[in-house]
């Protein structure tokens, strides 16, 4: 259906197969898989649930306004791929459209490329002034000579003659050309290192960059995660850091078992996918999962639930090696007994900063729920007699290191819950009075040249900034790593919370050290951080260097309500954790408007506003995000940044020296006026 078909209220029909979606719509049957990469950036596909009653799921709330962002895990927005729907037999995937056309997340987007705010470029603006100038004292001349002329009775095709030749001696006509040509050769030497350009006159803007924003995931750290390892807690105690999950003494454990079970993944053409930190942890133990066919639920006339397995190998017991492909009452007892069935899904909600299921060993009475998510969220959830007493301390440890730590939890469920009781079971009464059962670390590994590029910029005196949609402490933990932010350096947390019951606007500063040691961070005097950091003495502030952080909530707060701080928070910001992509070209904004020269650097269709807005943005992805970009590079990496730049200055250099050209005009401008006045 296109768009143009379409208005607000209308309830449209998913097709089985996938489609792309027109318009921002909100699921309310059945559930989609979908690749949301042209809004995010992250090529993941995401579960889609349809929209929850709100007097049922949610205590006390019966008229709660349905809202993009709130309800974002329910809503398919326009411009992402629906790659698969599941649906109970006999009803269809159905969602109301909600916006249309311009109105939609992508709209906003396109409107973003299509209608940027004028970039204003000095150079060319003082090229013209002073082409300005150059006519100016053309026209004196030309005036004097025709005055000068009739005076002295010359002829009038003379005169004609010698007051245009006065003209084209003072404005060089070869000026644009050789300024083109500069340009030209620039590019031509940016095409041999693999950086092509849409957009030339940039060029020359690139040798005045003085700040450079990133992108975090795929620009300075590779795309994925990798499993470090894990710690267990047996006993309310931690045991030792294990590296290989994937062993015959833990496949039986609880903590398998949840990590086998604890995700969003599905087959789509016989091919796992799903968020990559899951995949990557699922991938670690080497379980096997499979998904019951449409025949298979039109049959049981009901969704059948998705059962995971551990690989053969991995059994103590050895299996007929003669059938590979076994049916489920062919498996040996060992195997048999570790076939878990997932009964029912709650997807991980940012806001709740958690996921968890319910599943059921076949054989087993009892269903088991299992929940991962962030540490502290987990730990709130659990028995306080299976956390570990140094819990805080260890995860500290971790975070300080750059890793990104998830804790997981279990619990066995009464006898009575049936199939049908869990389905309709609502998320609070699972995820309570659980045990604690350790943690899963992960790492971000950086780009090997990302080091090496960033300590070149700061040696030219360029500034680097972080723009990301990830989470906060690994941000600032990744910034440290790759030099952005020096050991020395302190971290200052803006947290900008808006007005709201009554009162007004107001700023939290924190330091970042002190996020992970205690819920309640130790607090800075509000009036002494901004301020100080401007007025202090230089030497003090080359003594011990401060950056700022904030979230994308947080700078969305302070340009609306503390206006006058958003030049002081610029000159000093490092970290914007959490930003959409409208963020993203506010912040490129704001940083212009305190006469920085920005360059962008990124890889994903959330960055095209922001690569489009920048003096210079380079893309390193050949996806949507070339398409706004001046700039992509070929190699997805960023050690074409100050190649960029190089050339830029190069191009630049030469722009100045054609200029010289002009002094060479005004000499023969004035030859001229003396050779014909010794005539006349």
């Amino acid at each position: 259906i296109f768009s143009t078909d379409l208005v607000p209220g209308d309830v449209m029909v998913i097709p089985l197969n996938g489609t792309i979606m027109p318009c921002d719509a909100v699921l309310i049957n059945g559930t989609c898989i979908v690749n949301e990469s042209m809004l995010t950036g992250e090529s993941v596909p995401v579960t889609k649930t349809n929209l929850p009653n709100p007097s049922v799921d949610v205590k006390g709330i019966g008229d709660e306004l349905y809202n993009p962002e709130t309800h974002k895990r329910h809503t398919l927005f326009c411009g992402t791929t629906v790659i698969q729907t599941r649906f109970y037999t006999g009803e269809l995937v159905k969602a109301i459209v909600v916006r249309t056309g311009f109105s939609t997340s992508k709209g906003q987007l396109v409107r973003s490329i299509l209608y940027p705010k004028p970039t204003d470029f000095k150079l060319y603006r003082d090229a013209y002034l002073f082409l300005l100038c150059l006519v100016a004292v053309a026209g004196i001349g030309f005036i004097y000579t025709i005055i000068n002329s009739i005076l002295n009775e010359v002829e009038v095709g003379v005169i004609i003659i010698e007051s245009l030749d006065i003209i084209t001696i003072t404005v060089p006509p070869a000026l644009p050309a050789a300024m083109t040509a500069g340009i030209v050769y620039a590019q031509r030497r940016l095409k041999k290192i693999g950086i092509f350009c849409i957009s030339p006159q940039r060029i020359n803007i690139c040798g005045q960059l003085n700040l450079v924003c990133f992108d975090k995931t795929g620009t300075l750290t590779e795309d994925g995660l990798d499993l470090w390892g894990i710690q267990r807690v047996e006993n309310a105690r931690f045991l030792s850091p294990e590296e290989n999950v994937c062993n015959e003494m833990l496949v039986k454990s609880q903590f398998v078992a949840c990590l086998a079970t604890c995700h969003s993944l599905t087959k789509i053409e016989g091919v796992l996918s799903g968020d990559p930190l899951d995949l990557k942890m699922f991938e670690a133990i080497g379980w096997i999962l499979e998904e019951a066919t449409e025949e298979e639920t039109a049959l049981h006339n009901r969704i059948m639930p998705t059962v995971v397995r551990p690989p053969k190998q991995l059994l103590p017991e050895s299996t007929p090696a003669g059938n590979q492909e076994m049916e489920l009452f062919e498996l040996p007892v060992s195997e048999e007994c570790l076939l878990i069935g997932i009964v029912r899904q709650f997807p991980f909600s940012s806001a709740l900063q958690r996921m968890s299921v319910v599943a059921r060993v076949l054989g087993d009475k009892k269903m088991d729920a299992y929940m991962k998510g962030a540490p502290e969220v987990i730990a709130s959830l659990c028995k306080p007699e299976t956390v570990p007493v140094d819990f805080q301390n260890v995860l500290e440890d971790f975070t300080k290191q750059g890793f990104r730590v998830i804790a997981l939890a279990h619990r066995k469920l009464e006898s009575k819950l049936t199939w049908h009781k869990v389905q309709n079971i609502s998320r609070d009464a699972i995820e309570n009075n659980m045990d604690f059962m350790g943690l899963i670390i992960m790492q971000n590994k950086l780009k090997q040249e990302t080091p090496a590029v960033l300590e070149d910029l700061h040696k030219a005196n360029i500034r680097t900034v972080m723009v990301t949609g990830d989470n906060m402490l690994t941000a600032v933990s990744v910034a440290r790593d790759c030099g952005m932010i020096l050991p020395q350096d302190k971290v200052i947390i803006a947290e900008a919370l808006p007005p709201k019951d009554g009162k007004v606007a107001k700023i939290n500063w924190h330091y970042a050290d002190s996020l992970t040691q205690c819920s309640h961070p130790s607090a800075i005097a509000s009036e002494a951080i901004p301020v100080k950091l401007v007025h202090d003495s230089l030497e003090d502030l080359q003594m011990t260097r401060y950056h700022f952080a904030m979230n994308g909530k947080s700078f969305s707060v302070i340009l609306e309500h503390f206006q006058d701080l958003v030049p002081k928070l610029m000159l000093h910001g490092t970290v914007f954790a959490r930003m959409a992509p409208d963020q993203k070209t506010q912040l490129i904004e704001a940083l212009q408007n305190v006469d920085y020269f920005v360059g962008m650097c990124g890889d994903g269709a959330n960055d095209c506003g922001a690569l489009k807005r920048a003096h210079g943005g380079i893309s390193l992805s050949e996806l949507e995000a070339s398409v706004a970009s001046p700039f992509t590079s070929k190699t997805p990496s960023i050690s074409c940044v100050p190649n960029l730049i190089r050339e830029g200055r190069a191009a630049l250099i030469t722009s100045f020296c054609v200029c010289e050209l002009a002094l060479f005009s005004i000499v023969t401008y004035s030859l001229d006026h003396f050779i014909i006045s010794i005539l006349i």
